[in-house]
């Protein structure tokens, strides 16, 4: 009921926030430990590059798959109970990543805390719009995407040290005791909610199918490095892959509440916003990917300062993301999301100049300060189009479809282009081998940038009349996905 809206300020807004912001936070810093841990991952463990793209991708597959049907499940379950489900999900699949004593276990625990991830991530968003007065929501989910940028900004840090002073798997084991407290608070503070209205069935088929789809491009793509196409498992499972694909279009058209409503697509603007952050993000995850394996294994950085390396990128995000975000309402998007992505494709170019022997403030950081400048300016006014480009019942599931489309963009890339580039096996511990193929990853991240910039040109002509939408241009890393945003009818 209204009158049970928790105001901003108040003490059960504060256990709220706080119950939300711990969960959703325990996994953006995994998310940003796991990479600065893969080398020392992959030598315990014995894994070639195709293991890293698994320990990687096993996680993603899951989260790009589930993430829209677990919001479906809260409004029908209960915001709460999935959201604490989730939460406990991710810590166990924590507990197994810790003790994993082989890559393929260790693989299993990443694919296990993707459906944990998947299923608290779209509820800490729901439950503060549930929870809070109309006035108060804004306030609220800035306050949270704060706070959680914050977990992502330290989790390099945080990771680097644990790799640094003790082991790879101490970074799995931080997130029991983080869940613990995360459950408790949200049981005592936080109230069930639900939608009353939802019915017909949750399309789980459809869940089914994307998944089967995303996971058979995966293996292949990731396969076919080592195997090459012509082999019959890789073909198999590309085949796989498509077939999967196919029929979800078919189950999609014909569903009556299908978790990906195709209509939503007749909106040019919107396509184009999601053809721009398929290829940027697809870039973008390949890149931050190999990279701090790279500065690690042929820079001889210690994990800490591989983490760190990023920081600045996130930082520009969260100072300048609002700023970027209210110069796109003023001047349209289609100039800042041609000018960002241009930036991000020479941010990867300079880091070309990465290789044996150079020096950080020289040659790393110059890159990682445009790729940031180019975040700033592509994000915030993508998140606007996607969801001026809609009507305002759609917002939420159509902010869900980019986030969605985003993930399972890095997804493919991370299968596909380091295949591309001719980094197979253990090449990535040989310095000079690991130096070629990195630099034409980069190469084909920045024309994959490039081709957004170009698209973002075409489809987001600001002659056509935008519909306005209030959105709130929270400060957010966003370095994963466009962050989940609702548009304030």
């Amino acid at each position: 009921m209204a009158e049970d809206r928790i105001a901003f300020g108040t003490a059960r807004a504060r256990w709220v926030l706080a119950a939300t912001a711990l969960g959703s936070g325990m996994a953006f810093l995994d998310g940003t430990v796991v990479n600065v841990a893969l080398p020392a991952m992959g030598e315990e463990l014995g894994a070639g590059m195709a293991g890293l793209q698994w320990i990687v991708n096993g996680y993603m597959l899951m989260l790009a798959s589930l993430i829209l049907l677990s919001g479906s499940l809260g409004d029908r379950l209960g915001r709460r109970r999935m959201y604490v489900t989730g939460v406990i999900w991710f810590a166990v699949a924590s507990v197994i990543c810790t003790i994993a004593p082989t890559l393929e276990v260790m693989i299993a625990g990443r694919v296990l805390q993707g459906i944990g991830g998947a299923l608290l991530t779209p509820g800490s968003l729901a439950i503060l719009q549930t929870t809070f007065a109309p006035a108060d929501r804004g306030k609220a989910v800035g306050a949270w995407s704060g706070l959680t940028s914050v977990a992502a900004a330290i989790g390099p840090f945080v990771g680097g040290t644990l790799v640094d002073s003790g082991s790879w798997r101490l970074i799995f084991l931080i997130n029991a005791p983080i869940a613990l407290v995360t459950v408790l608070v949200t049981l005592r503070h936080v109230p069930e909610t639900r939608d009353e209205t939802s019915a017909g069935k949750v399309d789980v088929s459809g869940a089914a199918l994307a998944t089967i789809g995303l996971g058979g491009f995966t293996f292949g793509l990731i396969q076919a490095g080592d195997r090459g196409f012509t082999d019959a498992g890789v073909l198999t499972s590309l085949v796989i892959g498509v077939l999967a694909f196919v029929f979800f279009l078919v189950v999609e058209r014909r569903s009556s509440h299908p978790m990906l409503p195709p209509g939503i697509f007749a909106n040019r603007r919107f396509t184009g916003a999601n053809l721009v952050t398929v290829v940027v993000y697809g870039g973008l995850g390949t890149a931050t990917f190999l990279v701090v394996v790279f500065l690690q294994t042929a820079l001889g950085y210690a994990a800490l300062w591989a983490g760190a390396a990023l920081l600045p990128m996130t930082a520009l995000m969260l100072g300048l993301s609002g700023y970027a975000g209210g110069l796109a309402e003023k001047i349209g998007a289609r100039i800042p999301m041609t000018v960002g992505p241009v930036l991000i494709a020479l941010g990867f170019l300079l880091m070309l100049r990465i290789s044996p022997g150079v020096s950080y403030v020289t040659a790393v950081l110059p890159a990682v300060v445009v790729l940031g400048l180019g975040l700033v300016s592509t994000v915030a006014p993508l998140t606007a189009t996607v969801l001026s480009s809609v009507e305002d019942h759609h917002a939420g599931i159509a902010s869900g479809v980019n986030n969605a489309i985003a993930r399972s963009a890095q997804l493919m890339a991370v299968a596909a282009i380091p295949m591309a580039a001719g980094i197979t096996g253990a090449m990535y511990r040989d310095p000079i081998a690991f130096s070629n193929g990195f630099h034409r990853a980069l190469i084909i991240s920045a024309a994959l940038a490039a081709t957004g910039s170009v698209i973002a040109w075409v489809t987001l002509g600001d002659g056509a009349r935008r519909r306005p939408v209030q959105v709130e241009h929270h400060r957010h890393c966003a370095l994963e996905a466009p962050p989940y945003t609702d548009a304030t009818p």
